[in-house]
């Protein structure tokens, strides 16, 4: 069948929903809507009777589909995605559909390998400073076809590099934070993972593509597509009226307010005027080196800071690079899963900060063991417990004030259901000091 240009296009068809999580479920609802007769396919043994497993008659049901909706999980270049399409069956997303169908101009889309889900939030926090209904969307919460009523409203739609393959109409405005390495699992190769990441650059449709000044990430400049903008711009000080930490935070919100004048024709000026006004009803998004609490004691600042959705050690590393010169007490470790931590043993030490390091559980005691061999001239100790490890590294900062970092490298199953939990129970005790 030809491309569908929304899901309205669907109606009467037989359409493969392929990857029956949040997404998928979202997606066979709004086909059921439409008039679509649905086939639901997932990898996994599923509790509902009418979800068939991939390898035990999920493929085959799909090869007999229209079209086939595809969750971002699923692997662009997996075998079985690529025999599928190469049998005549269209592979598409349930958000590439969406943008077909709707108002482009409506929309900004915001990706890249860091700070994709803090700029969203941003655009979409200006614009309606700006006195415009907005909503974000995508990678950082709901898929954008659940408020079909929205179409009067702008969109701010986070796209990961799973979804950007999938996407053949541009955004009206795209913005790419960051070009680094991650996922390189899924995309097969780091060179692949950065070109499937600017492909949403060069989807199709006039768009302007909004992107930082910045050396590394511009010598790709050749393989993007649309109106480049770029931006050499940052601005600390809206940024921390905002509570956001961090030098990737300023240039974070530089990126945001050129996005948002630009959409509405308006001066980065009026925006950031209208950012400052509003700035009290901004909330920062939990887990991304949020400054949660601020004690001032005998002339000095402790700053606490919650980092807990870095799970791996690269983050580690960025997020104690925010803190240059200050003393930063770093509380790591949670749930083992064999990760190598020489590169953030190695990271740390390269550092230009005073760093004490609080470990927890079985991954803080190998963090710890990696520093004490690589970086032995870093301070560390080892917590029980969250009570323990803020105490401590509040106590570390009493001679001189500094930054309480919880950005543990690692995942939070040992001791709790989930990131949120570990982070809600981090900030619990930050607060008591």
């Amino acid at each position: 069948m030809s491309r569908p240009r929304g899901f309205a296009d669907l109606a009467g068809r037989t359409v493969g929903v392929w990857g029956v999580g949040v997404e998928g479920a979202a997606t066979r609802n709004v086909l059921e809507q439409v008039g679509a007769t649905v086939v639901a396919v997932d990898d996994a043994p599923h509790k509902d009777p009418t979800v068939l497993q991939t390898n035990n008659g999920g493929l085959e049901a799909l090869r007999n589909c229209d079209i086939v909706i595809k969750s971002p999980g699923i692997p662009r270049r997996r075998d079985d995605v690529l025999a599928l399409e190469a049998s005549g069956v269209p592979v598409t997303s349930a958000t590439g559909i969406w943008l077909a169908g709707t108002d482009r101009n409506l929309v900004i889309g915001v990706t890249g390998t860091k700070g994709k889900s803090t700029t969203t939030s941003l655009i979409t926090f200006m614009l309606e400073a700006c006195g415009v209904r907005a909503r974000s969307a995508g990678n950082i919460g709901l898929p954008p076809f659940l408020s079909l009523d929205a179409a009067d409203s702008w969109t701010v739609l986070e796209i990961s590099s799973f979804q950007a393959v999938d996407i053949t109409d541009a955004p009206g405005i795209v913005v790419l934070t960051t070009l680094g390495e991650d996922h390189v699992d899924w995309h097969g190769s780091l060179e692949q993972y950065r070109h499937d990441k600017l492909q949403l650059t060069c989807a199709e449709g006039h768009h302007l593509t909004v992107v930082p000044d910045d050396p590394d990430l511009l010598l790709h400049r050749t393989e993007m597509g649309g109106e480049l903008v770029t931006v050499s711009e940052n601005d600390p000080e809206l940024a921390t009226t905002l509570g956001l930490v961090g030098a990737h935070n300023a240039k974070n919100v530089a990126l945001a307010l050129r996005a948002t004048a630009s959409a509405l024709h308006r001066s980065v000026a009026e925006v950031r005027t209208a950012a400052l006004r509003e700035a009290s009803s901004f909330k920062p998004l939990p887990g991304r080196l949020t400054l949660i609490h601020r004690t001032f004691r005998d002339g000095l600042t402790t700053d606490f800071i919650d980092d807990g959705l870095a799970t791996n050690p690269l983050p580690v590393v960025a997020a104690v690079r925010s803190f240059p010169g200050r003393h930063v007490a770093l509380i790591v470790g949670g749930f083992d899963r064999g990760v190598d931590y020489r590169p953030l043993a190695d990271g740390l030490a390269d550092c230009d900060a005073v760093l004490t390091i609080i470990a927890m559980g079985e991954a803080g005691e190998r963090i710890s063991n990696e520093i004490n061999r690589r970086a032995p001239g870093i301070t560390t100790m080892m917590a029980s417990d969250m009570t323990t490890a803020v105490t401590l590294a509040t106590q570390a900062l009493e001679p001189t004030g500094g930054v309480v970092l919880f950005s543990p490298g690692a995942p939070s199953f040992d001791h709790y259901q989930n990131w949120r939990e570990r982070s809600d129970d981090f900030t619990a005790h930050a607060s008591r000091f």
